[in-house]
């Protein structure tokens, strides 16, 4: 199970007016993670960056079903909202609190946010898709109340099928997000500067 573990940079939480919450993938570490900052218009935001036990997540594909992934998904979760709970004790609104993952670190923040949507600063997920072997609507509820929602993701991907990626963006805007998917041709498993830039202009830039 996953121990709470947060590597912090940035401004410190109790000077910050923002917030950005960084979710490593399969295989990679906090401080990983956290080098993207470099590229980000972060500049005042706290930075909080979670490490996973074992440098991973959950065990399975994000397309397995669920059960297979637990205990660990729901302690990866539990995770991700004693963060969110940290922020906003420190004096942080939910509204001026975003999210950004990669791979298995971009499923798991969708997965968070739309189990527990209302109004967030912004979401940004390279390449990633809602949790589980089908879009179970059952599991999500609340309003992002226009809340901004970048998805990115190449196609193929070896392990983000671009069908869960559309149907992850289709939920997400049902549920009010609103979401910009844009799709790389023959891109690699990788976090690219175009993606970099659309992140910036569009969730960080306000």
């Amino acid at each position: 199970m996953h121990s709470k573990e947060i590597i912090s940079a940035g401004k410190p939480l109790k000077d910050a007016d923002k917030a950005l919450i960084m979710l490593h993938g399969r295989g990679s570490n906090a401080q990983d993670i956290l080098g993207l900052a470099r590229h980000l218009d972060v500049e005042g935001f706290a930075l909080l960056a979670p490490q996973a036990t074992n440098n991973t997540w959950y065990p399975y594909s994000f397309m397995a079903n669920s059960e297979q992934n637990e205990p660990w998904l729901t302690s990866a979760l539990e995770v991700l909202k004693e963060t969110l709970d940290e922020v906003v004790e420190a004096g942080i609104p939910a509204a001026n609190c975003y999210f950004l993952g990669f791979s298995q670190g971009a499923c798991l923040t969708l997965e968070f946010v739309a189990r527990n949507a209302r109004r967030y600063g912004g979401v940004i997920a390279f390449t990633g898709g809602l949790i589980g072997d089908k879009v179970n609507c059952e599991n999500y509820s609340g309003d992002f109340e226009d809340t901004r929602i970048f998805i990115g993701s190449g196609n193929p991907d070896p392990h983000v099928p671009l069908g869960r990626v559309k149907e992850s963006a289709r939920m997400l805007e049902e549920m009010d997000g609103s979401v910009t998917l844009k799709i790389y041709e023959n891109r690699p498993h990788t976090v690219s500067p175009d993606e970099i830039e659309i992140a910036n202009a569009l969730i960080l830039k306000k």
